[in-house]
């Protein structure tokens, strides 16, 4: 944009699952309360060694707590996605899965560069993901679209050269 000097465009992209509130959803996000327990873990970039690894913990730490089957295949899915997402486009960053009696809030934070395009970006098929992510057999372009399909609900901020918050909320 020619004249914007140092301005940087923000993308935003919300989901919410039909019969979801929107308001309330919202409203949770910006100002969710003290959860009953909290699972926190770094993820490193490129490090598919150990890629899972944080999603799997938590589907274990909810099914101890006695979730549903469905509802634990759509948290390790999302967060799953949203895990290897972080180890193949950004320089690292961690999941934070909140858990609370009706719902789990997952926040994934990364240390950039950001999604250039969000629209293009929740495109089954479209991806950025380089040739080793690839050769790997990562990088199909559904990680976000699967994200937004196994959540209730989904908030993502972002922008190229910055780094990426992505929210999610899973109700039990």
């Amino acid at each position: 944009m020619p004249g914007c000097g140092a301005a940087k465009l923000m993308a935003e992209y919300w989901h919410f699952a039909e019969g979801i509130d929107e308001t309330e959803s919202r409203t949770f996000l910006e100002t969710s309360p003290e959860p009953e327990m909290i699972h926190h873990l770094e993820i490193e970039a490129r490090d598919f060694v150990n890629g899972g690894k944080a999603s799997a913990n938590i589907k274990i730490l909810l099914k101890r707590l006695g979730v549903d089957s469905k509802i634990l295949r759509r948290v390790a899915i999302a967060s799953y996605e949203a895990e290897i997402n972080i180890i193949a486009h950004s320089y690292g960053g961690t999941i934070t899965a909140n858990i609370y009696g009706d719902r789990v809030y997952i926040i994934l934070q990364d240390q950039g560069p950001g999604v250039e395009n969000l629209d293009k970006a929740m495109t089954p098929g479209w991806s950025t993901a380089d040739e080793q992510v690839r050769e790997m057999g990562f990088g199909a372009g559904l990680g976000l679209p699967n994200i937004k399909k196994n959540s209730d609900v989904m908030h993502i901020v972002s922008a190229k050269g910055e780094n990426t918050r992505l929210e999610v909320i899973i109700y039990f």
